[in-house]
């Protein structure tokens, strides 16, 4: 039976037509190399070499062996590194979903980070609304999620990325919407408010709850909506106000002012996977994600 050593044996003969000189190079002695070049002629029934006293020649068919060999041994060598690169996360697929408003603070740096870092890695990224989200993170369908915590599932793990305060979305024509000071929130009482529902985002409705109850203000809810971007293009109509992330000041849309809160609550980003499945793509994502955790 052929096998690689002797494939390697064979390429290092016919590439210096001489047994002495590949012996070296394969830093072996002479006789088994020359037993395993006779073996692997027997095996494939074929004369690769052409002996004289003096000199080696390849046969056609030892010259049509050569190339073969030589492709297979690099593929089986190719192969060999493809699989310590795919163990090491620097090689493979990763597939990453993420709440939308993470597009505008945690998603862009860490792409940029991660793609840099293993541009072997072909990273699929998609948006989600938050409870699909960790639903396809528990099928599988993702290697990971980034996004507000989900709250308490079972078979998911998650480490905090980012964090950032919450601040005051405003439409431009409200008394409120000019002004240099945090907005207190007595501020706010009886305003209709927009926000997320408690049991789509419940750690976001939290921070939120709980920033109102420290003062003492019941909020007027008018509207409940998931998605971050609609309840900043909800503001723009005049249809209420709303305690969003920071980072959506970067939205830009026309028609909404941002104002800081006084005391403002912060709200975690995390990367969350499932328990006990974590990819060498997903380690990898993880090794370049900031930790906040520590």
């Amino acid at each position: 039976m052929i096998d690689l050593r002797q494939m390697r044996y064979f390429v290092a003969v016919a590439e210096t037509l001489h047994f002495g000189r590949a012996a070296e190079r394969l830093h072996v002695s002479q006789p088994p190399l020359s037993r395993q070049v006779a073996a692997l002629e027997r095996s494939l029934d074929v004369r690769l070499f052409e002996r004289h006293s003096r000199q080696v020649r390849l046969t056609p068919a030892g010259q049509r062996f050569l190339e073969d060999a030589k492709a297979v041994l690099a593929s089986f060598d190719e192969a060999c590194r493809s699989a310590r690169l795919v163990e090491r996360g620097e090689l493979g697929e990763l597939h990453l979903g993420f709440m939308m408003h993470a597009a505008l603070s945690s998603v862009p740096p860490l792409t940029r980070a991660f793609v840099s870092r293993y541009p072997q890695v072909r990273l699929h990224l998609r948006e989600q609304l938050p409870a699909a989200l960790v639903e396809s993170v528990l099928k599988g369908e993702h290697d990971a999620g980034i996004g507000f915590l989900p709250g308490k599932r079972k078979g998911l793990e998650s480490r905090p990325i980012h964090r950032e305060p919450l601040c005051l979305a405003i439409p431009a024509e409200h008394p409120l919407a000019t002004g240099e000071e945090a907005v207190e929130a007595e501020a706010l009482s009886g305003e209709a408010l927009i926000t997320v529902p408690a049991d789509i985002v419940p750690t976001l409705r939290h921070a939120i709850d709980h920033w109102f109850a420290a003062a003492g203000v019941t909020p007027t809810i008018r509207l409940e909506v998931q998605l971050q971007h609609s309840i900043v293009s909800l503001v723009a109509e005049s249809l209420g106000l709303a305690l969003v992330p920071a980072s959506l000041r970067r939205l830009g849309l026309p028609g909404v002012a941002f104002r800081a809160l006084a005391e403002a609550p912060t709200i975690e980003q995390v990367v969350f996977w499932r328990a006990h499945s974590r990819s060498p793509a997903l380690n990898a994502f993880l090794d370049v994600a900031p930790r906040l955790d520590e």
